[in-house]
């Protein structure tokens, strides 16, 4: 009776055994075969992407290794640099307005900018007159506390961000994003739902994304393009972090814009 029972036993912790091999195995073969159809999206260029189900805590990454690899963020920092504004009191709230300087550059960016605008429009010289008054000082004091990628600030206080100084990984996007959404970073609530509301935003018939862009050279001169944020959907809440390079800027900017949101589609993510 005593070896039967150890028999029944064994027999059961096998049975486990293969079941669990088997879920593990369909897991895998389900995970290559997404990785095989995200793979056209990128349309032979080097890219990564990263989601987070908050509810389940599950990882996808496509190109892994890439997925920690860190580089300039470009104005997906916008994000960041709003939530600094706002909380140091440089940015009164989200119709703040910094006048144009004069100098031409784009039709969207030749104009007196809102914070809201500015960040909608993505508008590079309303970031930078907030860097200068800011000070390096204060963004070498808050960038360790905030934790975002490599913290570096470099020489040059209104293009750190720009020119391979500050640094960040698919990987740490998806922590920033999910600290940011979550009210774990050092600003305060008010500051955080401004930032909230103002990011642009894009409805689908079950989902709502919010999102910010970014594009800018790597010391290699190749174009990357950045696309991060985050979508609610129902009751879940999934962070999402793309990246993408190329030696053209048309390219990287059209495959940022349009393979994030195929492949967000493909995986369920946005419906």
């Amino acid at each position: 009776m005593i070896f039967q029972s150890f028999n029944q036993r064994d027999t059961k912790m096998k049975t486990k055994l293969i079941i669990i091999l088997l879920l593990l195995s369909i897991a895998l073969k389900a995970q290559e075969a997404d990785s095989a159809a995200i793979a056209k999206y990128f349309n032979n260029h080097t890219g990564a992407i990263v989601v987070l189900n908050n509810s389940t805590g599950k990882y996808f990454r496509y190109n892994e290794q890439r997925c920690a690899e860190r580089f300039l963020p470009a104005s997906t920092f916008k994000i960041t640099n709003s939530l600094i504004g706002l909380e140091t009191g440089v940015i009164s709230d989200e119709n703040f307005v910094i006048k144009w300087d004069g100098i031409e550059r784009s039709k969207e960016w030749d104009r007196d900018h809102t914070l809201a605008t500015a960040l909608k429009y993505s508008v590079v010289p309303y970031y930078q007159e907030l860097a200068r008054r800011e000070g390096k000082e204060k963004y070498m004091e808050l960038l360790p506390k905030i934790d975002y990628g490599n913290n570096t600030v470099g020489e040059v206080v209104d293009r750190f961000w720009l020119d391979n100084s500050l640094k960040i990984s698919a990987d740490e996007q998806i922590e920033f994003l999910k600290r940011f959404y979550d009210y774990k970073l050092p600003f305060s609530k008010r500051s955080v739902d401004i930032v909230k509301k103002i990011m642009s935003e894009e409805k689908y018939p079950n989902s709502v994304m919010k999102f910010k862009t970014g594009t800018g050279n790597k010391e290699d001169k190749n174009w990357i393009g950045w696309l991060v944020g985050y979508v609610e959907k129902q009751s879940d809440v999934y962070f999402f972090a793309f990246n993408v390079e190329g030696k053209e800027f048309a390219d990287v900017s059209k495959l940022r814009n349009e393979a994030t949101r195929g492949i967000l589609k493909l995986l369920k993510v946005i419906e």
